[in-house]
């Protein structure tokens, strides 16, 4: 039985709880994944003296119970103002966990709107994936939203013309689908065994392919260059099917933490990739025209 025929059999607030859960797992799963290039795990804070893991671990148990709000408004099919407050609340529960650091204000955002697409689905009776109705019922709207010009993305969307989450969002994250969950898979294939080899492919594959808007923020464009060159090379050379891809990756995390660089839209990227991956198991994602290519 796939995890999407599961939810449905069970009752409403059932559901919800087992996304809430399936979300914190998919949350717990990337901070515990090394090594990702310059970011924090539970072997070392990568780029970043301000986080430990510890924060990552007291954020995720914090935010958990919003992604079981997320899903029961989006089963009643909640605008977006509705979405968002509740990612507010979110955001002030994990502010007040880590002592005011943000450490999934990304997460909340991504795995939220898709928990609120898995609400939907479970309601409308529709068979599409949680990505196409995500675009269909609320990616107008959101793509109609001004960005944040005072955030990181903002700026760097100013600066420098990158889209953000929030266009990849508006189009039903196609980088997440067609990048992120596809080298999940391919990692399982490489390493069957490993499940972490199979997130480090995944985070890899997103870092060469998203036009990250912290690693610009953090290096430019020539840090986003660097970025992704360091991720491509890796993958160009067998990924995690190279018997020694541990030892490879390790020296791509500690270039990245020289240069201070963090890839947070990765981070964001393989939760999300993990909680499309068991919402969504064999379902085919719907490419829109005019999506973004990347």
């Amino acid at each position: 039985m796939t995890m999407r025929f599961a939810f449905q059999a069970a009752s409403s607030a059932e559901n919800a709880r087992r996304i809430a859960w399936l979300a914190r797992a998919c949350l717990l799963a990337e901070v515990r994944t090394w090594p990702k290039p310059g970011l924090v795990s539970h072997i070392d804070q990568g780029s970043h003296t301000d986080m430990t893991v510890a924060q990552f671990v007291s954020s995720a148990h914090a935010i958990t119970p919003f992604f079981a709000q997320l899903y029961e408004a989006g089963s009643i099919n909640a605008p977006l103002s509705r979405l968002r407050e509740i990612g507010l609340n979110a955001e002030r529960a994990m502010m007040d966990a880590t002592g005011g650091i943000n450490t999934h204000r990304g997460a909340i955002w991504a795995l939220g709107l898709a928990s609120a697409a898995a609400g939907h689905r479970a309601t409308s009776g529709e068979r599409s994936a949680c990505s196409d109705i995500l675009r269909q019922n609320w990616g107008a709207e959101i793509l109609g939203t001004p960005p944040e010009e005072a955030t990181h993305g903002g700026r760097m969307r100013r600066l420098h013309g990158a889209g953000g989450a929030r266009i990849e969002a508006g189009w039903g994250f196609p980088t997440i689908r067609t990048v992120g969950v596809s080298a999940l898979r391919q990692g399982r294939a490489l390493q069957p065994d490993d499940p972490e080899a199979a997130r480090v492919q995944c985070c890899m594959a997103l870092i060469a392919t998203l036009a990250d808007t912290n690693l610009l923020y953090r290096g430019g464009p020539e840090g986003l260059r660097f970025a992704q060159g360091h991720a491509r090379h890796f993958l160009k050379n067998g990924g995690v099917g190279q018997a020694d891809w541990r030892q490879q990756a390790a020296i791509i995390h500690r270039d990245f933490v020289k240069h201070r660089l963090s890839p947070g839209g990765a981070a964001d990227g393989l939760a999300l990739s993990l909680f499309l991956d068991r919402l969504d198991p064999a379902l085919p994602h719907k490419q829109p025209p005019g999506s973004p290519t990347r």
